[in-house]
């Protein structure tokens, strides 16, 4: 019978498929790593239990202790999977950035998850780099693992993820690409193909808001490049000891939108359902493109699964919110076409308390003011603020007595450029009359989103 003795034999030896479709303007045949086949459904899996293994191996980790990490979602999946084997208790420490599937799904293999806010620095004692170092101080026979600068990490992929490739090609492969965030994978793969043909080129995936690509071509560290940043996975505002710049022959950096994109075109138009730093190694390739010949063989490295992005990137909604989706926008109608069903009002005689509680309830800054015969003024911050100058008992005041004058009406096909240039100092919003009774609300925001 052929079966594995446990769940931790089952890692590795994942498939390379040929892109077709969004690799079409690519001359050379570019070759996916995928490694959502991993039993954890991620890269990290190789990796993890390479590490808690060599901290077992010089006792580091002792039987029945506490695996403690830092981690973006993946290396937790693939720790919990190796304690679960092996009998650990896992705490994985994560930033708040990351996607509630990912936190969900750690807590489902019995992890216990600390989540730590994104927006400070690394040496902030909030940070989930400083949170898993302080817990591993505190709790007796526990094991920070700290990927980032624990070489077993690289050598995971020295030992495995490498010489897979150079065997599925047949030792044909002349570029890797692949994004960078502990830096273990780029350095573990790169060592191995390079020893095997130092002429294979080695990619890196960097995001804007990291600090990679600059100290690469420069040698300077540079903090102000370091800023938040949507893309989960790759960049960092650190420089991990795993990432050996040395066999890196070059970066290119991915914005946040088109990382995003892009993870939706890998699964509409290839059939591969990867998560957001596939979609930024995709559009990474083809920003590097005039470096593969034809004829060369590019392989690129999925990260792991799209299941760990079903809130976010694969989400109308979230994209939308983001400005992410690509939409043509043209007229007032298509920048309406999803907002809210019902225009929120304020009545002429109601109190200006009203139209202030309803600001803040639905997060809006300004109101159109309507009476028995339409719409009759109108509301914003900067009236209110002016107005609260003047009189201090503002809020006890009827609607009629402060507003201004209504907003502009358009029709639905009205041009995105006529309503922008009606939107000005005096004048804060435009209304669209969408012709079935009803209307919506544009502002510079909704202008500014569209962009």
């Amino acid at each position: 019978m052929n079966y594995a003795e446990n769940i931790l034999q089952t890692i590795g030896n994942t498939p390379l498929v040929k892109l077709n479709t969004i690799t079409r303007d690519i001359d050379a045949l570019v070759l996916a790593k995928v490694e959502t086949f991993n039993p954890g459904n991620s890269v990290k899996d190789r990796m993890a239990v390479k590490m808690v293994e060599d901290a077992e191996a010089d006792g580091r980790l002792k039987p029945g202790g506490t695996i403690i990490e830092g981690t973006s979602g993946n290396t937790g999946m693939g720790l919990a999977l190796a304690a679960i084997v092996k009998g650990y208790k896992l705490i994985c420490v994560i930033s708040d950035k990351q996607s509630q599937e990912k936190i969900d799904i750690l807590r489902a293999v019995g992890a216990e998850v600390v989540v730590c806010p994104t927006n400070v620095e690394p040496d902030d004692p909030r940070s989930y780099y400083s949170v898993s170092k302080r817990l591993s101080t505190e709790i007796p026979n526990s094991w920070y693992v700290n990927q980032y600068d624990n070489l077993s990490n690289t050598l995971a992929h020295y030992e495995q993820t490498g010489p897979e490739i150079w065997e599925q090609t047949e030792g044909k492969v002349d570029h890797f690409v692949v994004g960078v965030g502990t830096g273990g994978t780029i350095s573990g793969v790169g060592k191995f193909l390079k020893e095997k043909n130092p002429n294979v080129k080695i990619w890196g995936i960097d995001t804007y808001g990291s600090v990679f690509k600059k100290y690469h071509e420069t040698g300077e560290f540079d903090e102000n490049e370091i800023y938040p940043y949507i893309t989960e996975g790759i960049g960092e505002d650190i420089l991990p000891e795993n990432v050996d710049f040395k066999i890196i022959d070059g970066f290119t950096k991915v914005t946040d939108k088109d990382a995003a994109i892009y993870t939706r075109k890998l699964a509409r138009e290839e059939g591969v359902f990867c998560g957001n730093s596939a979609g930024a190694a995709v559009k990474g390739l083809l920003q590097l493109k005039e470096h593969f010949k034809p004829g060369e063989v590019v392989v690129v490295l999925f990260h792991d699964s799209g299941t760990r992005y079903v809130g976010k990137m694969f989400n109308d909604d979230w994209m939308r919110d983001r400005g992410f989706l690509e939409q043509d926008i043209k007229t007032a109608s298509d920048l309406v076409a999803h907002a809210e069903k019902d225009l929120i009002t304020v009545r002429t005689e109601e109190l200006v308390a009203h139209a202030i509680e309803r600001m803040k309830q639905y997060d809006i800054s300004q109101l159109p003011v309507v009476d028995t015969e339409g719409f009759a003024g109108s509301l914003d911050e900067s009236t209110l603020f002016k107005a609260y100058i003047d009189n201090k008992d503002l809020a006890h005041l009827a609607v009629r007595e402060i507003m201004q004058s209504p907003f502009p009406i358009v029709k639905k096909g009205t041009s995105l450029d006529e309503v922008s240039r009606m939107i000005n100092r005096e004048n804060k919003a435009v209304l669209v009359d969408l012709e079935d009774g009803s209307y919506r609300i544009i502002t510079k925001h909704d202008i500014i989103s569209a962009i």
